[in-house]
């Protein structure tokens, strides 16, 4: 989920670029009338996600239920969507996506906003996820066990970059391309030719030259995501760890895959794919065999395999 890869310039296409949650966004829309309109209807989006799901806001409504842990908490529409969203994407992954990783995360140090983790702080002893199946989600109610740390990380930065592309194309008319940290959604009507999306597994600027072994494919419609382990990295304890966490161990997992990229109907199937292969390593190609979907692995060593219909 963390590889930077971003749409390559595209003729007619209008574009804007910030940072938001330490990292890159962009927004591009066919009809450059609409930009000012994109841009502020994406960076609303950005902004009620963060106060809702936000892991590092104590002020979030994702804090209030860790705090009120063991107990019943209301949440609002945005919340309850969002945790839906993560809980089905551990059950169509047999739990490789976990929200509940949130107390690994922090044993790890990744306790704050990733430019500003304490590097020379004392390692804590590895904590396991709770399990998702321990969240309880009623409607407009959540209830998680007492201790556990809820971390929506894996699939809401995808779930942002989608809800944010139907909104320009439903608000504007215009083909709309929202990129959040290089997952990419798509919606409405796309530039001739499809939007095209370079593919990178290192993070880089996507509007530099490409590196090599980069790849550039073109989308219609839903998204691509790329995880991997080559970005957010940071030292604990002197040693050098990564955000994907395996969810029975609360381990960063181990190093088999680079990055994998895939393409799906939606930017949060993507992701949500693309990260579980990086948790299942070596047997994450004869499942994503059976899955179908596009998709590209780039081994530690820098070899590429790529399976479903990736293009050569």
């Amino acid at each position: 989920m963390t590889a930077l890869r971003d749409d390559a310039p595209t003729a007619g296409v209008a574009t804007a670029d910030w940072t938001a949650w330490t990292c890159r966004v962009r927004v591009a829309v066919t009809d450059p009338a609409a930009l000012d309109a994109a841009r502020a209807l994406v960076a609303a989006e950005l902004d009620a996600v963060d106060r809702a799901c936000s892991r590092f806001r104590p002020d979030s409504e994702l804090a209030a239920v860790d705090t009120a842990a063991g107990h019943w908490t209301p949440v609002g529409p945005l919340l309850a969507e969002a945790l839906a969203v993560a809980l089905r994407a551990a059950r169509l992954t047999d739990g490789d996506v976990d929200p509940t990783v949130g107390g690994a995360l922090l044993a790890l140090g990744y306790d704050r906003d990733l430019d500003r983790v304490d590097p020379g702080a004392v390692p804590a002893a590895l904590v396991p996820a709770a399990g998702w199946w321990t969240v309880e989600l009623d409607g407009d109610r959540v209830r998680i066990p007492w201790g556990t740390r809820l971390d929506l990380g894996a699939t809401a930065k995808a779930w942002t970059a989608d809800r944010a592309a139907a909104a320009v194309a439903a608000r504007t008319g215009a083909g709309a391309l929202v990129s959040i940290g290089g997952d990419v959604a798509v919606a409405g009507p796309a530039p001739e030719g499809g939007w095209r999306i370079r593919v990178e597994d290192v993070a880089g600027d996507p509007d530099a030259p490409p590196p090599p072994g980069s790849a550039t494919v073109s989308v219609v419609d839903g998204g691509l995501a790329t995880s991997g382990t080559a970005a957010r990295r940071w030292l604990r304890g002197g040693v050098e760890v990564h955000h994907l966490v395996d969810p029975r161990t609360g381990r960063p997992t181990a190093p088999v895959w680079r990055t994998v990229s895939v393409a799906a109907g939606s930017c949060t199937d993507a992701n949500t794919v693309s990260t579980a292969a990086v948790v299942r390593g070596h047997a994450a190609l004869p499942w994503l065999r059976e899955l179908g979907l596009p998709a590209r692995l780039v081994t530690e060593h820098g070899d590429v395999v790529t399976c479903g219909g990736w293009p050569a």
